[in-house]
């Protein structure tokens, strides 16, 4: 199975499983959650990390994402999938946004992850982008 993590600080990561949920469907085994609360330490998130990914199997692959590339969930997070042998087998990406996630949970069974690596956060970033509302009329009168 592919599995979808999600690490942040805050509640980041909740929040955003929970719009993944409204949009890729509620309920999915394979999209897990976890955060950094404020006053929680490392070490405690650390276990906590631990305890999630406890079903995934060295069979299975995983996409993990983070809110910042070098922030200390995903470090850690990261740390933990080396630790438990899952690094070969896992693609890690920081500055997670909906987009992401959204086309991560929905091509992730119909493509490989060599594919998958390669369209994901061009297709992301193709999504960050200033929305401009157009206020002029046609119908003005001059």
């Amino acid at each position: 199975m592919k599995y979808i993590i999600l690490v942040s600080h805050g509640k980041f990561a909740p929040g955003l499983h929970s719009a993944l949920e409204m949009l890729a469907g509620s309920g999915r085994e394979d999209i897990l959650s976890t955060s950094l609360e404020d006053g929680m330490s490392q070490d405690v998130f650390e276990v906590n990390f631990r305890k999630l990914i406890a079903p995934i199997t060295l069979e299975d692959e995983v996409i993990l994402m983070g809110d910042l590339v070098g922030g200390s969930p995903l470090t850690t997070a990261t740390n933990v999938i080396a630790d438990v042998g899952m690094l070969e087998k896992t693609v890690i990406y920081g500055g997670m946004n909906l987009p992401l996630a959204v086309n991560a949970a929905l091509l992730k069974d119909s493509m490989e992850m060599v594919d998958l690596k390669a369209m994901l956060v061009e297709e992301a970033r193709e999504e960050v982008k200033e929305f401009i509302l157009d206020t002029s009329s046609e119908d003005e009168e001059v």
